[in-house]
């Protein structure tokens, strides 16, 4: 006696009406799709070949040049790491330059380092001895102020952020 429970696997087959005939496109007029293969009548849009751009609406405007434009985006600006005048307390002893600064955690990052100092000085600032790449004035009278020592310290080429395109040409007169 044989098992039905798992039915004739050998005559397995779809249930009726789930699988279709492929869409066979541009097979003349009696398939149904021939004549103008689904693509409608004339334009781009029928022709061979047809791929639009992204972002492209049909001629309408498209969106990137309806919405309104806010700002100005330097592409190579240069950015510092700033540190107040008020955070030099946690630095050890009175030189300050890029290393004794990181190694304090008041900089994270690799790049060169602003000293920022607001509009209330520090009052008890002892007498440092500052080499950073860019200085606040109110920043550098304070320093000064308590005696202390400024030295802007050169950008170099990687921290400088140059853009690096072609050379303008020169104006020549007629």
């Amino acid at each position: 006696m044989t098992n039905n429970y798992f039915g004739d696997l050998g005559n397995l087959c779809p249930a009726k009406g789930a699988v279709k005939k492929e869409k066979r496109i541009g097979r003349g007029r009696g398939s149904g799709h021939g004549d103008r293969a689904t693509k409608g009548n004339k334009g781009a849009q029928s022709r061979s070949g047809y791929t639009y751009r992204p972002g492209f609406e049909g001629g309408q405007m498209p969106l990137q040049r309806r919405v309104p434009k806010r700002g100005f985006n330097v592409p190579n600006r240069t950015e510092y790491l700033e540190i107040k005048l008020t955070d030099l307390h946690r630095i050890a002893g009175t030189d300050v330059n890029p290393a004794t600064v990181r190694l304090a955690g008041l900089a994270k990052g690799k790049g060169p380092i602003v000293l920022l100092g607001g509009i209330s000085t520090v009052e008890n600032l002892p007498a440092y001895n500052v080499e950073v790449h860019r200085i606040t004035k109110p920043a550098r009278a304070a320093v000064e102020k308590a005696g202390g020592k400024v030295t802007i310290l050169t950008l170099e080429p990687k921290d400088r952020r140059v853009k690096k395109g072609p050379k303008p040409k020169p104006k020549t007169k007629k």
